[in-house]
């Protein structure tokens, strides 16, 4: 077969639920890449833009636009030298994004393995990263092979931390298929796998070669999933950007929609918004990236009580930020027209506002895992107006059970 249409040699599935490696089924796609199919440059060029995260040495470019996943093989290969590519995916991805990848990467001449992880939160694990790290050494990755993730949150973060600690690092591109993926967890280099105590406690820094976006891909997303990652977005506003929230409100219709042009506008300014926090604090050394963590000390000790299966990411997300903003009004650092303000906005996009049928001293007690935690002692990222927030010390067990409430 010319080079040029080779399809990726292997594809491997991964079952979270066996402790045995999976079996490998060899190539496999139907459709051969059709060059006819591939933007130009200058098409590429036209329908992008780009949001640079400025870290020296580490920097790297965000591209955003419309169908542009065929484009992968230019993106990587002007940014990398790329012979091997590994993508790693799930099941819900692999087609159509994922395939579209993978002709990409091959149409470019590179050499491209497929692995395939079960969908969902479960598979952010340490049994599938040791079958992923296992996989690697088996189709003799080294240490000029290239991650390539293709997902949401859980394939970023998890593919991500597969690159970093495979071989001590491998170059990395992130290609984010879900809202809360493009305008949050591809960005900014946090990679890492769940505790069953605890999300995110094991991972590391690992920033990537580029992220490459294309809001064509949010046509696939199931409803709840899309409203999901709404919530990533409206964190934005709150922590950074008055403005924004109120373009926020304004348009919520049209968010709902999915409407192209708003689609690429707001994950365009939500990128620039995290690209300059993490560029002025990469590591969380100096506090500032904090900020980003907003909602999120309620949100993941909800989502950890609840076994990670009850409440997507995005909508613990949205209960930690009421939860939070109540907080802030009862410190004194805010008046009821803020909280009110940011729970009608999170209602009209369709995300839960309210905390149900779960155990306020569980969500305490994994709080206490929540690594900003201080010398044993609770602390918050809360608004003081809209568009920003800070951190908040030493807050009162009392004040955080009738922030609960």
């Amino acid at each position: 077969m010319d080079r040029d249409l080779r399809v990726a040699k292997t594809i491997v599935w991964l079952d979270v639920r066996s402790p045995n490696v999976a079996s490998v089924r060899l190539a496999s796609f139907t459709h051969p890449f059709d060059p006819r199919m591939e933007p130009t440059a200058m098409t590429i060029a036209d329908k992008m833009q780009t949001v640079r995260v400025n870290l020296a040495e580490r920097g790297y470019d965000i591209e955003i636009g419309t169908e542009t996943l065929s484009s992968i093989g230019e993106f990587c290969t002007q940014r990398a030298r790329v012979t091997h590519a590994v993508v790693i995916t799930d099941a819900r991805v692999e087609r159509p994004h994922a395939e579209l990848v993978v002709q990409g990467l091959t149409s470019s001449g590179v050499d491209v393995d497929l692995l395939v992880v079960p969908s969902g939160e479960d598979s952010k694990c340490i049994d599938v990263a040791n079958q992923l790290w296992e996989k690697l050494f088996a189709i003799g990755a080294d240490r000029k092979t290239v991650i390539v993730a293709v997902g949401g949150g859980m394939v970023g973060d998890l593919a991500g931390f597969v690159a970093a600690t495979y071989t001590r690092g491998l170059s990395l591109f992130q290609i984010p298929t879900t809202l809360l993926a493009q305008v949050d967890s591809a960005v900014g280099g946090k990679v890492g796998i769940n505790l069953p105590q605890g999300k995110n406690m094991v991972g590391a820094f690992w920033q990537p070669r580029g992220v490459l976006i294309d809001t064509n891909t949010l046509k696939t997303l199931p409803d709840r999933e899309y409203r999901s990652g709404l919530a990533e977005v409206v964190k934005y506003g709150m922590i950074m950007d008055a403005e924004f929230f109120g373009y926020l409100e304004k348009n919520a219709s049209k968010l709902l929609d999915r409407r192209h042009d708003v689609l690429e506008y707001i994950v365009g300014r939500c990128c620039q918004l995290k690209a300059d926090v993490v560029s002025a604090d990469e590591r969380e050394e100096s506090g500032q990236r904090v900020i980003l963590n907003y909602g999120h000390t309620f949100c993941h000790a909800l989502e950890a009580i609840t076994n990670y299966g009850t409440y997507l990411h995005g909508e613990a997300v949205s209960i930690g930020m009421v939860c939070a903003a109540r907080l802030a009004k009862r410190l004194g650092k805010v008046d009821a027209m803020l909280v009110k303000r940011q729970h009608d906005l999170l209602a009209a996009l369709g995300l839960p506002v309210t905390l149900l049928d779960v155990d306020h001293e569980s969500m305490l007690t994994a709080m206490m895992h929540d690594k900003k935690v201080e010398h044993g002692k609770l602390r918050f990222v809360l608004p003081t107006k809209i568009g920003h927030v800070e951190l908040v010390g030493d807050v009162d067990q009392a004040d955080v059970r009738a922030a609960l409430n």
